[in-house]
């Protein structure tokens, strides 16, 4: 793999059997966040040949034609693919494709492309989320074997990242707003493309991100951010719930999570959900720790920090998100259809991380490359214990500018082997997110799940 080394103080290395790691971070590096980096670490500077441009501060103004509540009009209509990438010219782009889309294209040579677009660095947070950021760069330290996090709060904790484990703590604490309530769908078509749409409503309430958020307070709850989601749709699962209380320090105090049966119900404690556990209603086609690209407990791998490169990743998918698009023109056998997908190039940070020995897990390798400007993992490629590609994962992302951030608007997961996959996030049909949700503790209860349940 062809890296790109850029800082002297990243330095590639997988993490030990340690109880704590300090930050290395330097003042002079520190200085770099916001003049030769961005506030979040990335480069700001174009590449060599200007195919990617400089960061110039993201997306920090919705259009004028915005309005809150509306799906979000795509600030670059006009925009023409400049290549499209198929299974007859991918060697030409091979440079920049990961193995899983390559196997992608093996695996559907008839169907598979990928429309690649001028690039456009539209990623941005609030301005409160990079002075966090700058603050915990010298401070912000792995604890309890790289499990958890300390000294680090409402920003990325490791803006120049020293291993893996740094950089996918940066994922699983990146920015995605503070209170939000959405209605997503997901769906997984079998292999002659037909499905049935499972609708979900979903609450979210980040502790970590909040502005009023210190590190005393992270320290002494522990909680990173909770979730509930509700079923609401088809009618055989109606009620299905699930709430999650997620850690900082999951040393200290595993996740805790809770499920409702509509069967039976009743709430039960549910410690099984984490790691490879299949996902909620997910036909088998995701794990439990796949949602998000990667969310959870990292101590059944080791980290490498392989450095960066550039690939095509999906970036400003506003098509794909358009309310103007129905389910059945995106839901396609074998994959969605491409002709609604952006590709841009970007430069990714790319996480290996391998299965530890005497450790479980239906992966036992898994490649992150996680977009520099967000964190967000971007694409993930899966490896099955005989080494073959499993699963290949892709996050296709958007500036929400109102808040703003850049998120997924829509999680695939391809299952190479049954050739099946699950789309999670599909709104395009649906209310869009409300990023002004005012959320207590008491959102997230056992009771609170209850009395979703039986609605």
């Amino acid at each position: 793999m062809r890296t790109i080394a850029i800082l002297s103080a990243a330095v590639i290395l997988a993490l030990g059997a340690t109880t704590a790691v300090e930050a290395k971070v330097s003042e002079a590096d520190v200085a770099k966040l916001g003049t030769s980096l961005t506030p979040l670490g990335a480069e700001k500077g174009p590449n060599a040949d200007g195919s990617i441009p400089a960061w110039d501060g993201g997306i920090t103004t919705p259009p004028a034609s915005y309005k809150k509540g509306m799906h979000h009009p795509d600030p670059f209509p006009d925009d023409k693919p400049l290549v499209t990438v198929t299974a007859a010219n991918k060697e030409q782009y091979k440079e920049f494709l990961t193995p899983g889309q390559l196997k992608m294209f093996e695996t559907y040579p008839d169907s598979f492309k990928m429309n690649i677009y001028q690039t456009r660095r539209t990623a941005s947070v609030p301005q409160f989320i990079y002075d966090a950021t700058k603050a915990n760069a010298p401070r912000a330290t792995l604890v309890s074997e790289g499990n958890g996090v300390d000294g680090a709060s409402i920003g990325i904790p490791f803006p120049i990242p020293a291993n893996g484990l740094e950089a996918i703590w940066n994922h699983i604490l990146r920015f995605r707003g503070v209170d939000i309530e959405t209605e997503r769908n997901q769906a997984a078509p079998t292999a002659s493309g037909d499905y049935t749409l499972v609708e979900m409503a979903e609450e979210i309430r980040f502790e970590y991100s909040r502005p009023e958020a210190n590190l005393e307070e992270l320290k002494k709850n522990n909680i990173l951010f909770e979730f509930k989601q509700v079923v609401t749709q088809p009618a055989r699962l109606a009620g299905t719930a699930l709430l999650v209380k997620e850690t900082m320090d999951q040393e200290k105090e595993p996740r805790q999570a809770w499920t409702y049966n509509t069967g039976q119900r009743r709430v039960r404690k549910a410690p099984n959900v984490a790691f490879d556990t299949p996902g909620t209603v997910s036909d088998g086609l995701r794990t439990t720790d796949d949602f998000d690209m990667f969310n959870g407990s990292p101590s059944r791998y080791n980290w490498e920090l392989l450095g960066k490169k550039e690939i095509f990743i999906p970036y400003n998918d506003y098509r794909l998100h358009s309310d103007k698009v129905k389910y059945s023109d995106l839901l396609k056998a074998g994959h969605l259809n491409p002709d609604y997908i952006r590709y841009e190039k970007h430069r990714v940070w790319v996480v290996k991380a391998s299965l530890k020995e005497g450790m479980r897990h239906i992966y036992k390798t898994r490649v992150f490359y996680l977009d520099e400007d967000s964190w967000q993992v971007s694409i993930a490629d899966l490896y099955d214990n005989r080494d073959e590609l499993y699963r290949v994962a892709m996050a296709h992302g958007l500036n929400y500018y109102e808040v703003p951030t850049h998120w997924s608007t829509l999680e695939v997961y391809y299952d190479l082997q049954s050739r099946r996959y699950i789309a999670i996030g599909l709104d395009n049909e649906g209310r869009m997110y409300d990023f002004d949700a005012k959320l207590s503790e008491a959102n997230f209860t056992p009771a609170a799940l209850r009395r979703e349940g039986i609605r």
